[in-house]
């Protein structure tokens, strides 16, 4: 594996993880969610880390994947 894949694939992950914690806290540390939104400030900015760390994330692991699929047909 090519020290950059390796780069993304770590990047992609620490990223994901940090969108899978926040929404994991969201439910159990934070209040929950009910239809208007989390009931505390932390639940808002857990949801706020959430929404951008999981697609960015998801995206960057897809990147990663693409080129570790690459890198090996070479």
């Amino acid at each position: 594996m090519q020290p950059d894949t390796r780069k993304l694939l770590r990047t992609g992950l620490l990223i994901f993880g940090t969108g899978v914690i926040a929404a994991a806290l969201i439910f159990t540390s934070f209040g929950g969610v009910t239809h208007q939104g989390p009931h505390t400030n932390l639940g808002w900015l857990s949801l706020m880390l959430a929404m951008g760390c999981l697609p960015t994330g998801l995206l960057t692991l897809l990147l990663a994947a693409l080129k570790l699929l690459g890198d090996r047909r070479r």
